[in-house]
């Protein structure tokens, strides 16, 4: 036997309409696309540090280098693939988080007029230079 429900008896169903689904899901999208935002934000950030951790061990790195062979270590013969050996990472060591070689100058002190090495590199996203240390 087939009972014909009324108008009113069909608006006590449970569940939900599509509209309601459609504005949850709305919403869901909109907090997932902030969130997003914000942990690659963080992610950029982790990119920038992780380069200056890796520039402060190159700077030791070269240091305990120039005080054992200080001869092999001067600013007309040194080259950075003479860390890389000294370094427990290898060659890896000499990759910025971009996946670019780190690069390196010698910077003339002001007060003791003695050459200093300064590592740098340049973040990709956005082009700016990071560099350690800072004189």
């Amino acid at each position: 036997m087939i009972v014909k429900q009324s108008r009113s008896q069909r608006m006590l169903r449970p569940g939900f309409t599509l509209l309601e689904v459609l504005v949850v899901v709305a919403i869901l999208v909109i907090l997932a696309s902030v969130a997003g935002i914000a942990v690659f934000s963080f992610l950029d950030d982790a990119k920038v540090n992780k380069a200056k951790l890796d520039m402060t061990a190159l700077e030791k790195t070269y240091k305990a280098m120039a005080i054992q062979f200080p001869d092999e270590v001067n600013p007309d013969t040194f080259n950075i693939g003479m860390l890389a050996s000294k370094m427990e990472q290898g060659q890896n060591a000499l990759l910025d988080p971009w996946g670019k070689p780190y690069q390196f100058r010698f910077v003339q002190s002001s007060d003791t007029q003695e050459m200093r090495i300064q590592f740098f590199t340049l973040n990709d996203k956005t082009g700016e230079e990071i560099f350690w240390p800072r004189y």
